[in-house]
């Protein structure tokens, strides 16, 4: 297992909030390939998209087009259910983090209960990986599932930031990024690549890019909610140096 710390550190770009202002009013503006391949330009390591299964936002389509366009790795966010399964073991996406998803959600809430759900997990963790996808679980930094996800032959786990994000005062966000910082170290200690995101922001991305073990953050509604001021490429590098001075 690898514990050392990374040189650098990755970003990569959740497009889906792309596809959101697309869909407000249907047609194909804006476009989120087009805003995938301007990160991929910019340099954005990979780029991430969520197929909800009420495709709320990214659809079939944008995913075809992403895997058949991009030359960096795309991330396909999914629930475990079958038929994104299915999708995916087709796409052959670079990889697949497996999130919790409620339809009435407005944005993903918490981090996947592995350890509850190893029964249904597993099998298709299994299909995945013998695609050859690099499968990754969305989980909060808890060392029981962290050690869950390590069982089930994740490759990675992706520590959910959004109580460290949400903290509403120094002391309770010191709490969670205490959480943060022992759940990144027992993962690598598992033998599990860490990547970190949700709710990251200019404002509170550096404590978590410092994080020795994480070698990659996806960041998404901030950037493009920050893009519609700044503009895309801006943001991205903006944010790249941010994490780049985190680690110097």
């Amino acid at each position: 297992m690898n514990t050392s710390r990374p040189a650098t550190i990755r970003l990569g770009v959740n497009i889906d909030h792309v596809a959101t202002v697309r869909n407000a009013r249907g047609g194909h503006h804006p476009d989120p390939v087009r805003a995938a391949l301007l990160a991929q330009d910019t340099g954005a390591d990979g780029i991430t998209a969520h197929l909800r299964e009420d495709r709320r936002h990214i659809r079939d389509a944008d995913l075809e087009r992403l895997r058949g366009e991009l030359r960096i790795p795309l991330n396909m966010e999914m629930a475990a259910t079958e038929e994104m399964t299915a999708i995916a073991t087709r796409l052959r996406a670079h990889a697949c983090c497996l999130v919790p998803e409620r339809r009435q959600e407005v944005t993903t809430e918490g981090g996947l209960d592995v350890r509850g759900q190893v029964t249904m997990l597993a099998p298709r963790i299994a299909r995945m990986r013998d695609a050859g996808i690099r499968v990754s679980l969305f989980i909060d930094p808890d060392a029981a599932q962290i050690e869950t996800a390590a069982k089930l032959g994740a490759a990675v786990v992706e520590l959910h930031t959004g109580a460290y994000a949400d903290a509403t005062d120094e002391a309770a966000r010191a709490v969670e990024l205490g959480r943060l910082t022992t759940g990144a170290a027992h993962a690598a200690r598992c033998g599990l690549e860490v990547h970190a995101g949700h709710g990251l922001t200019y404002d509170n991305v550096t404590p978590v890019a410092a994080l020795p073990q994480v070698t990659e953050l996806n960041i998404g509604h901030f950037l493009i909610g920050q893009a519609i001021f700044d503009g895309l490429p801006a943001v991205i590098r903006h944010m790249k140096e941010l994490m780049a001075a985190a680690r110097s």
